[in-house]
């Protein structure tokens, strides 16, 4: 790389610490954290979305409790020279004027590195700001030849290139940093920056330079899943990639390069297991109120991809795990699948015939006409609420083509909901329920959605009627997130709706009859120990009841319990599946049943070296195993949630339609094609 692609590729760099401080400033607003130095630094405003405010108090928890544990440590001792924390990247961060404030630091010193420019800035705005400069106290700034730009009792800000080593540690030493006092360095989001003999060098040089020491990394991590190929993108086309990734891609590879690179202990997790471990019950129940929520998805798939390390060395930290080996969630590693399902493209690439959006639903009206309705996605060239449906018609030969149409109303429009059901009434009949138009606008109203064709024009001329069925106002479908199923009590047919969440309650626990005929809600009863609240969970018809896996519980977690609903003379019992192994908790996946067996397909599972594939339960003897999608001959990423599936049991597939979300600061990701899953291994089996 020549230097104008270095200067470019720094230059880039340094913005990615700017678009951070906004969002730092926009989290100490909101009541995450509290920061009134933030805004201080940071000149300009910017409201960050509710999603990118959780990853960002996470990182800023995860990065206090290790300052503190550092703190806590060395302000015990008396007899070892003042601490001193090493902010390396340091950018527009507040850690000095938060802990001067608090009186954190009076045995301690602040050092901050970062490029020249960076640095430049950061001392002009303190020495324009009266507040900043009270707790700096009296200061000087370096000679512009200088690395070292601001110098106080207890706080020192360099301009320098960490790719430039040599420089890095003479001007430290002659800026009078101790390398043998207990030292901390904290590293967020930097190291990735570097190239990888960069990283590994800086790592090196801290290890040989520091006897006493604590390096604390904040980064990226599990580069080969979809929502890790996505974040990899978005990175590169800011011209600010991610290294290391491949070579280090987990917690433990991460381990090991701190190890072998001379550090005496080293302790890491992903920022899941950093929330639930560290972050206490009242205070995560405070977080998650402080905003309307409901992109739980990509929420734990960005914590799965950030990990927290902390490595050690010296007399004082050498024994020293700032986090010690438990697990809070179950860690599943299908390095020996039972088989594989391989995947294939059913659509073409003309313009409106792909299903992209995501939150929507999908129902089969015919063997060879399947309609989707609602959700967030593309829609003449913009990223909205879809007002339009979809439809997949089968032509000759299985090849599946699809249009987006719109809808005719009688009474009411489609409302640009997102989160419901659908439910097959009939060939031309759909039934929708429930959903959401934000995350405290519920979509209220039953809609029925009739479905027909001028006379004599084919599939391509059908036509989508909107009318509004049931109550005029009924707050029973006052929630998204829930199931609907059929079932059978006394010949009858039933819609059995079941969980969610609402405006009110961030989860639900109770059940709702509509009797089809009347239209009607009605009380059956239903026995047995009642299942924990859950929303996102998958459901499906099975002999005259319906089962239910997974989910997301109370408080946040994927739970992995199978439920049937059975029927019984006198109406439904509760009853729980017992499953052999248990299935790997999850949420936001789809199920099926086929030929006895149960399928769960795609969702989020927390804690994992693989994205889910599908698991395959035996609902006649419990035994359940796990299959890997083969990927090969589809575009890539592929999400599988929030998507929709469609069982063809008659040719064996399984239709993946839609999927995707908003991927944290990356952007917006659509499945671009719908996918059929072969499934024609299982029927070899039996």
């Amino acid at each position: 790389m020549g230097p104008r692609s270095r200067e470019r590729r720094a230059g880039s760099v340094q913005n990615t610490n700017d678009s951070s401080a906004l969002s730092k400033n926009s989290l100490a607003a909101r009541g995450y954290v509290q920061d009134a130095f933030a805004a201080l630094l940071v000149p300009g405003r910017a409201r960050r979305a509710p999603l990118i405010h959780r990853g960002y108090y996470v990182r800023a928890r995860a990065v206090r409790y290790c300052v503190r544990a550092f703190l806590e440590q060395t302000c015990v001792l008396s007899d070892v020279p003042p601490a001193q924390i090493l902010s390396l990247g340091a950018g527009s961060d507040s850690l000095y004027f938060r802990l001067k404030s608090a009186g954190r630091l009076t045995r301690a010193t602040v050092w901050e590195v970062d490029f020249p420019d960076v640095a430049r800035r950061k001392v002009q705005r303190i020495r324009d700001i009266p507040e900043l400069c009270a707790l700096t106290g009296p200061f000087q700034e370096g000679d512009p030849a200088s690395a070292l730009l601001l110098g106080s009792l207890d706080y020192r800000i360099l301009g320098l290139d960490l790719r430039q080593l040599q420089r890095l540690d003479e001007a430290l030493a002659t800026a009078g940093l101790d390398a043998a006092a207990p030292t901390l360095l904290l590293a967020e989001a930097v190291l990735t920056y570097l190239e990888p003999k960069s990283a590994a060098d800086l790592i090196a040089w801290a290890a040989q330079r520091f006897s006493n020491a604590l390096f604390v990394i904040y980064e990226q991590m599990k580069p080969h899943d979809a929502f890790g190929q996505f974040m990899q993108q978005h990175f590169r086309q800011l011209n600010s990639p991610l290294h290391g990734l491949d070579s280090f891609p987990n917690v433990e590879a991460q381990r090991r390069r701190f190890l072998q690179a001379g550090w005496t202990a080293c302790s890491a997790m992903d920022m899941n297991e950093f929330y639930r471990r560290f972050v206490p019950a009242e205070e995560r129940r405070r977080i998650e109120n402080l905003e309307p929520f409901d992109e739980f998805e990509e929420w734990h798939l960005k914590c799965a991809h950030y990990f927290i390390l902390a490595a050690s060395k010296g007399d004082t930290f050498s024994q020293m795990l700032v986090f010690p080996a438990t697990e809070v969630f179950p860690w599943v590693d299908p390095d020996s699948p039972a088989g594989v399902f391989p995947v294939s493209v059913v659509t073409s690439d003309s313009q409106g015939s792909n299903l992209k959006r995501y939150g929507h639903a999908s129902t089969l009206l015919s063997p060879g006409v399947i309609l989707s309705a609602g959700g967030f996605g593309e829609q003449e060239g913009q990223h909205c609420r879809v007002s339009k449906f979809h439809l997949l018609l089968r032509h000759c030969d299985s090849e599946w083509k699809g249009s987006q149409i719109g809808g005719w109303e009688t009474g009411c429009k489609w409302d640009g909901r997102l989160y419901h059901t659908m439910t097959r009434l009939s060939d031309t009949q759909v039934l929708v329920l429930g959903g959401r138009l934000s995350p405290v606008t519920p979509a209220l109203g039953i809609l029925q959605l009739c479905i027909s064709k001028e006379e004599d024009n084919g599939l391509e001329d059908l036509k989508v009627t909107i009318t509004k069925a049931g109550p005029e106002e009924d707050s029973t479908l006052s929630r998204w997130r829930h199931s609907t199923t059929k079932v059978s009590y006394k010949n009858e047919t039933y819609l059995f709706v079941y969980g969610g969440r609402s405006v009110k309650e961030p989860v639900l626990s109770d059940w709702h009859f509509l009797h089809v005929s009347t239209m009607s809600w009605v009380r059956i009863q239903v026995e047995g120990n009642a299942p924990a609240a859950r929303h996102s969970h998958s459901a499906c018809s099975w002999q005259g009841g319906a089962l239910f896996a997974g989910g997301l519980g109370a408080s946040e977690e994927p739970l992995s319990s199978i439920l049937y609903l059975k029927p019984i003379s006198h109406g439904f019992l509760w009853e729980s599946v017992d499953i052999q192994p248990p299935i790997t908790p999850r949420y936001s996946h789809t199920a099926h049943v086929l030929n006895g067996k149960l399928l769960l397909v795609g969702g989020v599972w927390i804690h994992s070296s693989s994205v889910p594939g599908v698991t395959v339960i035996d609902l006649t003897t419990g035994l359940s195993c796990e299959y890997q999608i083969d990927t090969t001959c589809v575009p890539w990423p592929l999400m599988l949630h929030n998507h929709d599936s469609i069982l063809l049991p008659e040719e064996q597939q399984l239709l993946i339609l839609g999927g995707g979300g908003n991927c944290f600061s990356f952007g917006t990701y659509f499945n671009p094609y719908t996918l059929a899953l072969d499934l024609s291994s299982l029927h070899s089996e039996q």
